[in-house]
């Protein structure tokens, strides 16, 4: 359901240059179609993600989540190659968090009575 929203997020704000975006070979060129506005819409939807899978407590810890959200927003911006590129690598990143969030026991918990064990003790 999470994913959802933030693809229809996606979709609102795609519609925001995104004709002029699609079609700009240079590389620059489809960032200053992206309006700050829509950079900070992006931020706080990273945020979310993160408050429902990370724990913070205070303050503090909120603030600490806002710093990451916006280092991986600006790497992401500056790594992409069009505003497509870019809302499906932040799409991308959102969607595995969700799924690892999904099935934390099981990753944790598998791994543990084999490593228990040595190499032959089987």
């Amino acid at each position: 359901m999470d994913a959802n929203n933030w693809r229809a997020a996606q979709a609102q704000g795609g519609g925001e240059g995104g004709e002029a975006a699609d079609g700009a070979m240079d590389s620059g060129d489809w960032r200053t179609q992206l309006l700050p506005d829509s950079r900070q819409r992006i931020v706080n939807k990273i945020m979310k993600t993160l408050k429902r899978h990370l724990p913070v407590s205070g303050q503090e810890g909120v603030q600490e989540l806002k710093k990451i959200a916006v280092r991986f927003e600006e790497k992401i911006y500056s790594a992409a190659t069009s505003q497509q590129d870019y809302l499906r690598k932040i799409s991308l990143k959102m969607l595995t968090m969700e799924t690892k969030s999904q099935t934390p026991m099981t990753n944790s918990i598998q791994p543990n009575p084999a490593s228990a064990l040595g190499p032959g003790e089987q």
